[in-house]
C-alpha cells in the first residue's frame, strides 16, 4: 500500500530499493530554503543493517502488509527479549537490536504489539508513554528563569531525560517512549 512519506512512523515496515525496512526513527526537517523533507533511520529486516533515507513530504513509499499481534513482554535474557502472544500463548524471542533504544522502557508484563512479516517478528511497538521513577535529579540553579528551563534527570531504567525544575528524585513521571521526553507528573 502506498503512503505519503510524511505519514511514516516509528515501527512501520516499508519497502525501499527492493528490501524490507523497519522504521526506527523519523525526523521532519524544514530547511530555511526549499521544501520540508523526512529523514528516516531504518533497519533492514533480513540483514539487520541500519541505513538512512530522505524523502520529500509529498513522496510516496510502499508500506508492507504486516500482521500485528498483541503480545506481552515476559523477560530479558542477555540481548534477547521474550514475548508471549496473548491470543495463542505462544512464546517467541526477539533480538535486542530489533527493538533498539526503546528496549530500556520495557517493563515486566507490559502489553505491546509485535509486527510480523511472513511469520517472523520485525518490530516491537511499545505504548506511547510509560510511568517511571526519577532516581537522580540535579539541583535547581538559582536565578534561572522558570520558563522553559529544564534540568537533567536519570530514571530508574538508566535513561537520562530533561525534566522541569520542580521534579525531584523519587517523583514518578510519564515519559514518551518515542523520544525519551518528559510528558507530565504521574497521577498516582
Amino acid at each position: 500500500m502506498k503512503i505519503q512519506a510524511n505519514t511514516i512512523r516509528g515501527g512501520m515496515v516499508i519497502e525501499h530499493e527492493g528490501r524490507q525496512w523497519s522504521v526506527l526513527k523519523i525526523q521532519l526537517l524544514q530547511p530555511g530554503k526549499g521544501g520540508a523533507f523526512i529523514q528516516v533511520e531504518m533497519r533492514d529486516v533480513a540483514s539487520g543493517n541500519k541505513s538512512q533515507a530522505r524523502w520529500r513530504t509529498a513522496d510516496t513509499v510502499e508500506k508492507l502488509d504486516v500482521r500485528q499481534h498483541d503480545c506481552q513482554f515476559l523477560f530479558q535474557d542477555g540481548d534477547t527479549y521474550t514475548f508471549m502472544d496473548t491470543q495463542t500463548y505462544d512464546q517467541f524471542n526477539v533480538p535486542g537490536e530489533l527493538i533498539g533504544d526503546k528496549a530500556a522502557f520495557l517493563q515486566d508484563n507490559m502489553d505491546v504489539t509485535v509486527d510480523f512479516i511472513e511469520g517472523k517478528p520485525v518490530s516491537v511497538n511499545l505504548p506511547q508513554t510509560v510511568t517511571l521513577t526519577v532516581v537522580e535529579a540535579d539541583a535547581v540553579v538559582k536565578g534561572q528563569t522558570a520558563s522553559s528551563s529544564y534540568k537533567p534527570g536519570k530514571l530508574e531504567n538508566g535513561v537520562k531525560v530533561m525534566i522541569p525544575p520542580f521534579v525531584e528524585a523519587g517523583t514518578r513521571i510519564v515519559v514518551n517512549t518515542e523520544n525519551s521526553s518528559y510528558v507530565e507528573r504521574a497521577k498516582d
